[in-house]
């Protein structure tokens, strides 16, 4: 048991951060708190979010108690894009479990972005063809690069595609990670193994009919609660999500298609569900505290050495 006090209550940087956290301990994490999380030993509420009058933007609130405790709070302001700041920007707040004492204040951008693409490249590590010839990541943003990383930690990546709405960030990412960029969404869809969504479209990026059967589609752009990144019938093949509660709450995927949930992923990673053989995997991700609160942790604890 330990006790910080707030005037020496330590604060861990970015660029700490960036210093000890690695893709596979992460990815490691997420699948620990996601089993954690379906098996009932999470205690979180949805994210609670509350929109800036005046702006493009909500402040949001995600506390979570598990192996560990700690309350991240996220600002996402959208007409940051292209600019020199951040559109999400965070702190996550970290306590003893034991005593309810402060123990660090970390900062949450790069967390909550590596959380995300470890959570997805956990869902596939478990679900994806286990030698894709073919990976396309729709988006030129930094959950695209992010992804693109992250998956080829966990699976060996024959050629890479990349598309985007905007051609010109497109281009530069898909030069930056090895990538071939495809103006047309079909085309750069169309057989490919493994697909990451991961823009901020409102309406539908990826038809079903470009969906190669039993490929694996992870969705993670934050539309709101009625965006859209994939159509109905891509949401009509078995749909895996980090949380059934928070899927119906915040998944505009999900909402506006009418689509039942197949299985939380940690339902999946404990085995108390299965995925159908040679299903076609849709993952959609709206990314919830627990995962937050295990990344934080283990950029602590590796801090902390």
């Amino acid at each position: 048991m330990s006790h910080q006090g707030l005037e020496t209550l330590p604060f861990i940087s970015e660029k700490r951060i960036a210093e000890v956290l690695e893709w596979t301990p992460l990815i490691d994490a997420m699948e620990r708190a996601m089993i954690e999380y379906s098996a009932g030993r999470v205690e979180q509420p949805v994210r609670q979010m509350v929109p800036v009058p005046g702006h493009d933007a909500i402040i949001a609130a995600m506390p979570a108690v598990g192996e560990a405790m700690a309350v991240k709070v996220v600002t996402l302001y959208h007409d940051n894009a292209g600019t020199d700041i951040p559109t999400h920007q965070a702190v996550i707040l970290v306590f003893d479990k034991e005593n309810g004492s402060p123990l660090a204040v970390l900062d949450g951008r790069l967390i909550t972005e590596m959380r995300t693409a470890a959570g997805s490249a956990a869902a596939a590590r478990k679900l994806a063809p286990a030698d894709p010839e073919i990976v396309t990541i729709m988006g030129s943003g930094l959950q695209a690069r992010a992804h693109a990383e992250a998956l080829a930690a966990v699976r060996p990546i024959g050629a890479l595609r990349l598309w985007s709405r905007t051609e010109s960030a497109g281009r530069a990412l898909a030069e930056e990670i090895g990538a071939t960029f495809l103006a047309d969404p079909e085309e750069a869809a169309r057989d490919a193994d493994i697909i990451a969504c991961t823009t901020s479209a409102k309406q539908p990026i990826l038809n079903g009919a470009w969906i190669k059967p039993g490929a694996f589609v992870t969705a993670v752009g934050w539309n709101g609660h009625d965006g859209r990144e994939l159509d109905d019938a891509a949401m009509a093949n078995t749909v895996i999500v980090e949380s059934t509660v928070a899927a119906h709450d915040q998944a505009g995927n999900i909402r506006g298609s009418g689509c039942e949930i197949f299985a939380e992923i940690g339902e999946i990673f404990s085995g108390a569900k299965a995925a159908p053989e040679g299903a076609t995997i849709i993952y959609d991700s709206v990314g919830i505290a627990i995962m937050d609160v295990a990344a934080a942790k283990l950029a602590y604890d590796l801090v902390q050495g």
